[in-house]
């Protein structure tokens, strides 16, 4: 991979999965925004499951915001958005939803991104996965360095 390519990494299985999203989630921040890219069954809710358990308890209960589009939990330093705007059709939806307030104060993992539209913070961290097999492939844009450093390090249970 060229010097100046986006940062991917390769996840074999679920649990190669499981164990990067707990990783994103402790390195997550007040303030940081995920918008996570990638076709149905791509593993967007399972890698932001993992991040917000890490962040909030292995015990937590992280239903799929498919119908209710936003769930939020009480994270040790802030509020943690997880939303799935697949069924939005407009950016008004968006607006009523109350993310754009939370995006840059509390940390926002959005599946479905497109749906933002010109909403999309341009400092957000993306993450594109695609299905390769039985595993994944992740390529990251706008990654901190400090999520960077902790996604190249390995993962955390």
């Amino acid at each position: 991979m060229p010097a100046d390519a986006p940062p991917e990494f390769h996840l074999p299985d679920e649990e190669a999965s499981r164990r990067f999203g707990a990783t994103l989630g402790h390195a997550l921040r007040p303030g940081d925004t995920v918008l996570l890219d990638g076709p149905v069954g791509a593993g967007k809710s399972h890698i932001a499951r993992a991040a917000i358990r890490a962040l909030c308890g292995a015990a937590t209960e992280v239903p799929s915001p498919t119908f209710t589009l936003v769930q939020t939990y009480d994270g040790p330093e802030c509020e943690i958005w997880h939303a799935d705007l697949y069924r939005l059709t407009g950016g008004h939806e968006v607006d009523e939803l109350g993310l754009t307030e939370a995006m840059g104060r509390d940390i926002v993992l959005v599946e479905w991104p497109d749906r933002l539209g010109s909403r999309a913070p341009g400092n957000a961290m993306r993450l594109t996965l695609t299905v390769e097999g039985d595993g994944r492939r992740v390529r990251l844009a706008h990654a901190p360095a400090q999520i960077l450093a902790a996604l190249e390090q390995g993962p955390n249970s």
